[in-house]
Formats: C-alpha cells, sequence, structure tokens
C-alpha cells in the first residue's frame, strides 16, 4: 500500500528567516513618517503573522480606518527601501539549519512543502528570490488572497491545491497565530521556539520544538519515515 501524501506547511517571519530587525526598523519609520510614536518592539514583534491591515488594528486600534491605510503604505514602503539596500540575504537571513531542513524534506518522495503567511505575494516572492527557495515550495498562501492567520483559509487552499488530507498534514510557526490557525484547519502544529512569540504563547502546538534537527525527528517520528 503506497503511503499516503504528507504536507508541512512553514511559516516564514520567525520561523524559516529572521526578519525582525527589517519588521521593527520598517515599522517605526512608518509611524516616523506619520509623526506618531511608535510602538515598543515587543509589541510589534507580536504582530507578526498578521496582515499588514489586522496589524495596524491591533497595534493602534484607537486610530481611523485612513490612518490604518497610510500607515500600511508607509510601512510597505520602509520595509522595501530597507530590503533593496541591502537584500534579503542580509535583511532576512535564514535561521540556521532551515535551509538543510527543507532540503532534507524536500528530498523525502511523499513529503510536500508549503508555506502560509503574512507577506504579500510580492514580498514572498522577492524574498524566495534572494534565498533561492522557489524550488522546495509547490503551493504557497499569501495575505493577498486570504483572511489573515488565525483563519484557516490558507490552510484549507493549501491541502485542496496538493490533495493532502489535514491529518496527514502539519503547520510549522513560532506565533500563536500560527497554531491556532492550523488548530482552526483540522492540522496539528508545531511550535518553534526561536521566534518572534514566546514558547508558553504556542499553547496550541501539539509539539514544541527548539532546532531544525527536532523538528525533522518529530516529522520522522510522527509519520514513521526517514528524513
Amino acid at each position: 500500500m503506497a503511503a499516503p501524501l504528507r504536507l508541512v506547511v512553514f511559516d516564514v517571519d520567525g520561523t524559516l528567516v529572521d526578519s525582525q530587525a527589517d519588521i521593527v526598523g520598517a515599522m517605526t519609520q512608518a509611524f516616523e513618517l506619520m509623526d506618531m510614536s511608535a510602538p515598543d518592539r515587543g509589541a510589534i514583534l507580536n504582530t507578526v503573522g498578521l496582515s499588514l491591515p489586522d496589524t495596524m488594528h491591533q497595534l493602534i486600534p484607537q486610530a481611523g480606518a485612513a490612518v490604518q491605510e497610510q500607515l500600511v503604505a508607509a510601512y510597505k514602503q520602509a520595509y522595501s527601501e530597507r530590503r533593496q539596500f541591502v537584500g534579503s540575504k542580509t535583511s532576512s537571513p535564514m535561521y540556521v539549519g532551515a535551509r538543510a531542513a527543507l532540503e532534507r524534506l524536500w528530498a523525502v518522495d511523499d513529503i510536500l512543502l508549503g508555506v502560509a503567511t503574512g507577506k504579500s505575494r510580492r514580498g514572498l516572492n522577492i524574498l524566495m528570490d534572494g534565498h533561492d527557495l522557489h524550488s522546495f515550495f509547490v503551493t504557497t498562501q499569501v495575505s493577498d488572497t486570504h483572511p489573515s492567520k488565525p483563519h484557516p483559509s490558507m490552510v484549507l487552499t493549501a491541502l485542496s491545491e496538493v490533495g493532502v488530507e489535514a491529518c496527514n498534514a502539519v503547520v510549522v510557526g513560532d506565533t500563536s497565530y500560527d497554531m491556532a490557525m492550523a488548530r482552526a484547519a483540522g492540522v496539528d502544529g508545531i511550535g518553534v521556539t526561536w521566534g518572534y512569540h514566546p514558547a508558553d504563547a504556542l499553547g496550541d502546538a501539539a509539539a514544541c520544538v527548539e532546532t531544525f534537527d527536532a523538528l525533522l525527528q518529530v516529522l520522522s517520528d510522527r509519520w514513521e519515515i526517514a528524513i
């Protein structure tokens, strides 16, 4: 009997790449351009994973929609300028072990890889171009075409696109939004502790790991396959 297809859906910021310097810097610059006091670093990082409109609503709920929209535009401009100045490899470096883990998972015939991110399609493509990641992923879900995490739309669409059942998929992410998204989609979440939310915020995770090697071991044990 053939083994079922498996799907590993990765978050990006805080999971595969460390983009906190760009995120905090661009957010601070966006608020400064609007002559507003920027939120502190912890508040900004707590929103990583949300779409930009939801991010601004969480950071400044008292502001009107027009101001939040202006901040979204200012953030996009600031982030783009920072990234163009130094390039994705420098501005958003991959975490230690991330590429090796992707390579090992990609090499397993019955495992498919996907992305579910709060980034825009343009932002994700630029990042993937910079790190040469396109070949790893068969499905990529972005904020342009989905409700913000923790809505399950990204995961459900990824499952549908590749024909994998929820019981044979996992979401790997660093935030409570990733874990809640996974649970809402009927998929187990695996939390990583090197990202932007503390481990105790990953309560919906079926497992938490501290390294990419540990992630591979969890998946190997879970599916009883060599990775």
